[in-house]
C-alpha cells in the first residue's frame, strides 16, 4: 500500500503544482480578461484550489489504473484526453474557454499528464529495486 501511495501522492502535487503555474501565473491574465468580455469574475476562491487539488487527485487516480493496463505513451494519451481535451471541449461549449491559452496549455498539459505517468510508474520500480 505505501508502495502505491507515495508515487500518487508526488504525481498529485506536481499536477496540483502544475495547474497552479499553468493557470494562475501563466495564463491567468487571459482567463481573466475572457471572463470580462462575458460579464464574469475568474474564480480565485480557496474553495476553487480545493476543487482543483481534489480534480488533481483524481486524475492522478485515473493515470495510476491506466498504467496497470497500458504503456507510459499510451496512459499519457488516454489521461490527457480524459482529463483536458474532455473538460476543454465542455468549457468550450459552455463559451468560457478562452482559446488564446490553447498554444500554451496544450504542450505544458501533455507534459504534465506524462512526468505524473513517469512519476506514477518510475517510483514504485525505485523502491522495489
Amino acid at each position: 500500500m505505501k508502495n502505491k501511495f507515495l508515487p500518487v501522492f508526488l504525481a498529485g502535487m506536481w499536477v496540483g503544482l502544475s495547474e497552479f503555474v499553468r493557470n494562475e501565473l501563466l495564463l491567468k491574465s487571459h482567463w481573466v480578461s475572457h471572463d470580462q468580455q462575458l460579464g464574469l469574475i475568474f474564480p480565485s476562491s480557496p474553495v476553487n484550489a480545493i476543487i482543483w487539488v481534489i480534480w488533481s487527485f483524481v486524475f492522478v487516480g485515473l493515470i495510476f489504473v491506466l498504467l496497470q493496463k497500458f504503456s507510459s505513451m499510451q496512459t499519457t494519451l488516454l489521461a490527457w484526453v480524459f482529463g483536458f481535451f474532455m473538460m476543454w471541449l465542455v468549457v468550450w461549449n459552455l463559451d468560457v474557454l478562452p482559446l488564446s491559452i490553447l498554444p500554451l496549455a496544450v504542450p505544458l498539459s501533455i507534459l504534465e499528464t506524462f512526468l505524473a505517468a513517469y512519476i506514477c510508474k518510475a517510483l514504485p520500480r525505485a523502491k522495489t529495486a
